[in-house]
């Protein structure tokens, strides 16, 4: 198409999708059925994942549960069946390339293919930089992002044959912004949320909207990896809210979900506001949590 057309007509595209944005936001999205559909969360032994496990077994679907937790997945699953519907569970180690694509390669014979991958398995140390180990950064990475990759290039075939799915990345509000000793995860939540939108744009650009993305990204969250967090800006979330959240995001294809969603509007703040500004904010939040620092633990 001509140039010229295309500037011409971008204003209107955008006008247009401001006011489109604008009536979703008082007319609530139509939810699909996710009954039946086989559905794959990693992280499922313990916190966010658990949740979501529960959230999804409310909607009958047919549910593969990654952890490498045995004890902890298997509890997960037990709480599902009780809900009347099928579980699968399997002790896998999201930071393992091979050991994922054995899994899903088992999977794929045991249950059929995985319409919905939730990636939500996670890392995380708290720590200054040079307290840091090297295998703990290696760690975050591999779980966080480089799983996120091996997992969805061994369901996403299945997927585009059929153009139908959807995908999952369970970030952070630290993919989007930056705190003091997390340097490792903010990074690999970083890299997530980027993963997340590349992902989007590609598909789109092969034709397959048939498959959907979302990406959560909630503040902090109550599950124990991160001792005694605090804010006092942000509320400390707990699992069940955030797992509801990622949930009604997933029936209403939303992209990026926030947690809370207001966190949003402070993001976008936050790219027009010079650098004293946003120290200030920072000194504000006053954002508190158990690190190692020194090699020693202390809050901070």
């Amino acid at each position: 198409m001509n140039i010229v057309l295309d500037l011409l007509l971008l204003p209107l595209i955008i006008i247009y999708s401001y006011l489109e944005s604008l009536l979703k936001f008082f007319i609530p999205r139509k939810k699909k059925s996710v009954a039946g559909e086989i559905v794959l969360v990693t992280g499922a032994g313990h916190g966010i994942g658990r949740l979501t496990a529960y959230e999804f077994a409310k909607q009958k679907s047919k549910l593969i549960l990654w952890d490498i937790n045995k004890r902890g997945v298997e509890e997960t699953a037990t709480e599902c069946r009780k809900l009347g519907v099928m579980v699968h569970a399997y002790v896998v180690d999201c930071s393992n390339r091979e050991e994922i694509y054995s899994a899903v390669s088992q999977v794929q014979k045991e249950v059929g293919d995985v319409s919905i991958l939730v990636n939500n398995a996670g890392a995380i140390f708290p720590a200054d930089l040079l307290s840091t180990k090297d295998e703990e950064i290696t760690k975050t990475f591999e779980v966080n992002i480089l799983g996120h990759f091996w997992i969805t290039k061994a369901l996403l075939p299945s997927m585009m044959k059929r153009n139908y799915g959807h995908i999952v990345t369970v970030a952070s509000v630290c993919g989007h912004g930056v705190i003091p000793y997390l340097i490792p995860y903010c990074s690999s939540k970083f890299a997530a949320v980027g993963f997340h939108r590349a992902l989007t744009t590609e598909l789109e650009a092969l034709g397959k909207t048939g498959i959907k993305t979302s990406c959560l990204c909630p503040v902090f969250v109550n599950t124990g990896f991160t001792k005694n967090p605090s804010t006092r800006l942000w509320p400390v979330l707990e699992t069940d809210e955030v797992a509801r959240s990622l949930i009604d995001g997933i029936l209403t294809n939303k992209k990026m979900i926030f947690v809370p969603s207001y966190i949003n509007i402070t993001l976008i703040l936050e790219k027009f506001l010079p650098e004293r500004a946003l120290a200030a904010i920072s000194r504000v939040q006053n954002i508190q949590f158990e690190a190692v620092v020194g090699h020693k633990t202390k809050m901070k």
